[in-house]
Parts: C-alpha cells; sequence; structure tokens
C-alpha cells in the first residue's frame, strides 16, 4: 500500500493527534520537531502539558471534535482512549490515513522490535524481556502501553541498534499497517474490553494485527494449545513458534526446558511463581532467544526478576492468613489464572473482586471457585452482577470500602488460606487506576497486621 505521504519528509504537512495522554503528547511533540504543522485534539477542556505543547508550536483544539479538523488533516494519530467518533469516520471515509502511536513509531525504528499482547500478562513479559536485554548488556527500551510511549524509542541507542520492547495493547492494534515486530508475542485472548468491541470477534481480531506485518524472516510467538492464537499467528506470513504444553519452550519434568536451545532452569529455581508466570517465563525465554538475546542473560534473569507491582505481589501474612494483591487482573481470564494459581495448595482462596464492569461473563469465576474457594468479598459497581453467579457455589459477602473487604476477607479465612485481590473488573468506579486499588488494600492488610 502506498502512503499518500512521505513520513521521512513531515515539513509542512498538516496532521492532526487526538487524544492527548502520554501516547498523543509524545506524538505530537515528536512530529512538530519534524516540522509538521501538528493540531492536537482533545474532548476536554483542558490538558496537561498544555503550555509545553503550543510553546512547541501546536495548535490546541480542545472542548470536542470539529470534523473539518479530521477531514482537512493529511494524516490523522490516534489516541488509543479515543472511543469511536464520527469524525474519525468522516475522515477516514474522505481518505485521510490513521494511524496509532505505535505505527507512527514503527517507521522511524531501526533496532529489533519486540511488541508483546495478550489479554492478560503483557507488561510482566514485557518486563521480563526487556530485563533479558539490560542483562546481555544490549541497549534495551520497555515501554508502549507498559508506560513509556514507544515514539520515545526514536533516536535512542535502542531504537537505532538495540532491543526495542514494546507491550501492545488491542486498542493500538486497531489502527496500524506497517508496524512489523521482529518478533510477535501473542499471549493468550480472552473476553476483555466488550464496551469497547461489538463482539469477542472484533477483539480477537485487533490482537491478530500484530501479526499482519510481519514477514518470512520474522517471528511469531503463540501458546502451543491455543488454537486462537495459532491459527492468528498462522494467518501471517512469519515463522511461528509455540510455548506452553508441546511448544518449543515449556515446563517439564519439573524443569523450564528449550527444546532448540537446551536451556533449562528448575521451576523452584524461577523468580515468577505459580502457573501463570511459568507460561510467562517461557514466553518471555523464546521472545528473548528469538530477539538474539545470549542464553546465560536469559537464565539469570529467570531466577532473579521478582516481577511487577500488584501482579500476583504477596503482600504478607496475618495469623497464618496469606494476602496476595493481583489487582492488575482487571479482567475475568486473569482473575481466574490467579485462583487456579492457588490450586493443589495447603489452603484454599477467599476472593476479593468487583469494580466497574467491562463487559462479557463472570461464569468462570464460579467454576474456579466451586473447586478452589473458601469465600469471596464483592466491591464496586459490578458487585451484584458476580454475586449472583456465586452465592451458591461459596459464602459472599459485598462491601462498601476496600478495609471492609479486607477486614470480612480475613474473617473468612482459615489458617493456610489465601485472600486474593483480583478484581475481574477495572477500577475506575472507586479508584484512580489499578495500582491506587492495589495500594489501598495493601494498605488494608497492613493496618490488619497492625491491629
Amino acid at each position: 500500500m502506498t502512503d499518500p505521504i512521505d513520513i521521512q519528509k513531515l515539513d509542512g504537512v498538516p496532521v492532526l493527534v487526538v487524544g492527548l495522554g502520554a501516547s498523543g503528547r509524545a506524538a505530537a511533540h515528536f512530529l512538530a520537531e519534524r516540522g509538521a504543522v501538528v493540531t492536537a485534539n482533545d474532548s476536554r477542556d483542558s490538558v496537561d502539558e498544555a503550555e509545553a505543547l503550543a510553546a512547541a508550536g501546536v495548535t490546541l483544539a480542545l472542548g470536542g471534535h470539529d470534523e473539518a479538523l479530521f477531514t482537512r488533516a493529511e494524516l490523522i494519530v490516534l489516541s488509543p482512549g479515543v472511543p469511536p467518533l464520527a469524525a474519525v469516520d468522516a475522515a477516514e471515509a474522505a481518505g485521510v490515513p490513521i494511524w496509532s502511536e505505535i505505527e507512527l513509531a514503527s517507521r522511524f525504528l531501526n533496532g529489533t522490535l519486540v511488541a508483546i499482547t495478550g489479554t492478560n500478562g503483557k507488561s510482566t513479559v514485557t518486563s521480563l524481556i526487556a530485563a533479558m536485554g539490560d542483562a546481555a548488556g544490549i541497549p534495551t527500551f520497555a515501554g508502549g502501553n507498559l508506560g513509556t510511549p514507544l515514539i520515545e524509542a526514536v533516536g535512542t541507542d535502542a531504537g537505532e541498534r538495540g532491543l526495542i520492547v514494546a507491550e501492545v495493547s488491542s486498542f493500538q492494534l486497531e489502527r496500524v499497517d506497517r508496524f512489523r515486530p521482529t518478533v510477535a508475542v501473542l499471549l493468550n485472548v480472552s473476553e476483555d474490553h466488550l464496551d469497547r468491541y461489538d463482539d469477542y470477534a472484533g477483539y480477537v481480531a485487533a490482537k491478530g494485527n500484530i501479526f499482519g506485518a510481519q514477514g518470512a524472516t520474522d517471528h511469531a510467538v503463540v501458546p502451543s494449545d491455543d488454537q486462537v492464537c495459532l491459527g492468528l499467528a498462522q494467518a501471517g506470513a512469519a515463522a511461528v513458534h509455540t510455548f506452553g504444553p508441546d511448544g518449543e519452550l515449556r515446563i517439564e519434568d519439573g524443569k523450564l526446558r528449550d527444546a532448540e536451545s537446551g536451556l533449562e532452569v528448575p521451576v523452584e529455581a524461577l523468580a515468577l511463581v505459580g502457573g501463570p508466570n511459568e507460561l510467562n517465563s517461557c514466553a518471555a525465554a523464546l521472545a528473548a532467544r528469538l530477539a538474539g538475546v545470549e542464553l546465560a542473560a536469559i537464565r539469570s534473569t529467570l531466577v532473579s526478576f521478582r516481577g511487577l507491582p500488584h501482579r500476583m505481589e504477596r503482600v504478607g501474612e496475618v495469623k497464618r492468613v496469606t494476602f496476595y494483591d493481583d489487582s492488575k487482573a482487571t479482567n475475568v481470564g486473569a482473575a481466574v489464572a490467579a485462583i487456579k494459581g492457588f490450586a493443589g495448595g495447603v489452603g484454599k482462596v477467599v476472593l476479593i473482586a468487583g469494580g466497574k464492569d467491562k463487559g462479557g461473563s463472570y461464569d468462570p469465576l464460579r467454576e474456579a471457585l466451586a473447586s478452589t474457594g473458601r469465600g469471596a468479598v464483592l466491591i464496586g459497581e459490578a458487585a451484584d452482577l458476580i454475586l449472583d453467579g456465586l452465592a451458591d457455589v461459596v459464602p459472599v459477602q459485598r462491601r462498601a470500602t476496600m478495609v471492609e473487604a479486607v477486614t470480612a476477607a480475613f474473617e473468612l479465612a482459615r489458617p493456610g488460606d489465601v485472600v486474593l485481590l483480583a478484581p475481574a473488573c477495572s477500577s475506575f468506579d472507586m479508584y484512580r487506576s489499578y495500582a491506587h486499588r492495589g495500594d489501598d488494600f495493601q494498605d488494608a492488610v497492613r493496618a490488619l497486621g497492625a491491629a
């Protein structure tokens, strides 16, 4: 496909950046620095760093979405948090190219790009691969949906000759054309963001875009036992590699084993614990090897990397009840994986769940708790939706605050049990973010222990 503009020659080109979160602001600065005539649009009346944008020569168009702004642009860079807009549809009908920030960034990157997506685990795997690159002494950038916008890798040592590790979301992948990772990783797909997509198929298709521009010299990494992920990878042109049961890199005889390289690490030596994290370790090790990271660095990172906050983070123990913070489990699939990670343990799980509903069924929670659960305590707007499906499986209580929920969960638990915050919902009914929610949980646990 021929672009209507030469992206390497931006001087004087009118570009509209829509959505002024972190990635939108970074894109606007990047484009302005290269001579584009940049207008930055947001539905809000005020945005962060407005003065800095104006000083960089960016024209601010705030408080709505004027269709004329969209149709007269020669390129639109659309931030992932922007919902469907009639103005975007009009621009598309007029033939204006519409890209995500990761698509824009990818046109200027020369290093080895490893992109990771999936419903669950992508932040952990992104951070783990980046840590492997660092351990190998490779100039390494980690970002994308994880935090630092991908556009900020452009011009760095990592962006020019090193390793670029990017977490990418379905929202970011909706608007890609030539985004071409050397290694593209799809960890899993389960129901999520059905408040954004018309149906599950639309969400799956967005995830599959990670493979769309890959060529025969590139690599697609997917779980060996997931036919949906395999099908998406096989529809592309890249060589397909698998992890998990019967995969190139799998857990076998108590060891993480790479059938191709000969790498072996005992499971008990892995720094990340639990079944989901064993798979995350397999995926990261496979992707890093395909990206050219030496085995010694992969091995050392697997036994030293301790994970990210609010992702199966052990908070503490009170009277032989252990508390885990998995506030990042913002969908049902992630919550179920967290619960199942304690199956076969000494005790059972008391689940704290709830928040802002994202669509989809909570039935899988019922199935997971039927065998592993001791009880559940529900908070937030979705509490009633979840309660009806669990009440005949385990004792269920509803509480108004996190402090009350932690106390109630502790009272339901028995010595040897686990109290697990795995909300299966987003945080935005009660909190600024999943991290804010996790911090509140940890504060409540500490207060309980001190009482």
